[in-house]
């Protein structure tokens, strides 16, 4: 999240490099490389992290570091693997797995960050004098490995575990299929994604080859972006500056990289469909609609939802006072903000 001002240049490179390259390969893969992302690094402090026990935690044990603050250990990218990223909360971690995973993860940091790495080369370095030494247990296995491949080996045993399969299928689900996900669906996604290894190509199969995301029409209303999308590919408006979309989804209040949170935004109804988020999105439903120029709503409404257009909607429409009305009524009906 762009909320801390140290990664908001970093937050688009960290989407284009470490995200979008491997959405089509291994999950450990991603894994990998999204924990070793700058952008990563500097939300979570990981950078400044330092094992009480490294070369540099001896030398600096009670003394101010060169930033004016206590060197130590930072469990907040351990926390957040094994929270969010992998295995999932209630999953059988506890806070004896995040201490030991954050030892392991001492010595990830940024090159170029403060006086001890000013001469490294900018981005993703290993630095030995600030790693932890020793063996570390997480989730009752032990890993002997010195240095970075330590914390290597950790992640890949994360990203291929029951547990973390089970979270990603669940979210999987809930986001195609239903904010309750259907637990046979979770079930299918789980089996996918451990019998392929974490392939996610093999899991998105699953998904499109199951019934349940096909069985209910408009099960999942749209968070703002996915709104914002449909309903400029809908009303076939030409390429917006980036400055009006930015514009739109703050007014809709999903910023562009700035969730807030670690977790990111929600993608459940119970966030997006209360009452002042639905009068923002009528505002920029009219915003929409005065940009595109007249557009024949009721012709449009048939096109997109051809067997599924509710006659309330097409009633409203029909009363429009005006063409730029009209588009707006359809962009804010209930077939357009669900899915």
């Amino acid at each position: 999240s762009i909320d801390k001002i140290r990664v908001v240049g970093l937050a688009g490179a960290f989407e284009f490099e470490a995200i979008r390259p491997h959405v089509l390969g291994k999950f450990g893969d991603m894994l990998q490389v999204v924990k070793q992302h700058p952008a990563m690094l500097l939300y979570l402090d990981q950078a400044e992290s330092v094992g009480p026990d490294s070369l540099l935690g001896q030398r600096a044990a009670m003394r101010l570091g060169a930033n004016g603050r206590k060197v130590g250990l930072n469990e907040n990218l351990a926390r957040e693997i094994l929270e969010l990223h992998t295995l999932g909360v209630r999953s059988g971690y506890n806070q004896a797995d995040v201490t030991e995973f954050a030892r392991a993860l001492t010595g990830w940091t940024v090159g170029g960050l403060g006086p001890r790495m000013a001469q490294a080369t900018p981005g993703y370095t290993f630095a030995a004098l600030l790693h932890e030494p020793g063996t570390r247990t997480i989730v009752g296995k032990s890993y002997a490995q010195g240095g970075e491949a330590q914390g290597r080996a950790i992640l890949a045993d994360l990203a291929v575990h029951p547990a973390t399969a089970r979270h990603i299928a669940t979210k999987l689900a809930r986001h195609f299929a239903a904010d309750d996900p259907p637990p046979a669906l979770v079930a299918r996604l789980e089996h996918a994604f451990l019998a392929s290894g974490g392939d996610l190509p093999t899991v998105y199969r699953a998904l499109i080859e199951a019934p349940e995301p096909w069985q209910q029409d408009f099960a999942k209303f749209r968070t703002p972006w996915d709104w914002t999308v449909a309903a400029l590919r809908a009303t076939g408006a030409p390429a917006p500056q980036p400055q009006i979309v930015t514009g739109l989804l703050n007014q809709l209040g999903q910023q562009v990289w700035k969730p807030g949170a670690p977790a990111g935004y929600d993608d459940i109804a119970a966030s997006w469909a209360g009452p002042d988020a639905l009068v923002r999105r009528v505002e920029a439903a009219n915003r929409i609609a005065e940009r595109v120029g007249p557009i024949d709503a009721r012709q449009l409404g048939e096109t997109l939802f051809p067997a599924s257009l509710s006659t309330p909607t097409r009633t409203a429409i029909a009363r429009a006072e005006s063409p730029a009305q009209a588009l707006a009524l359809l962009l804010v009906s209930p077939e357009m903000l669900r899915r």
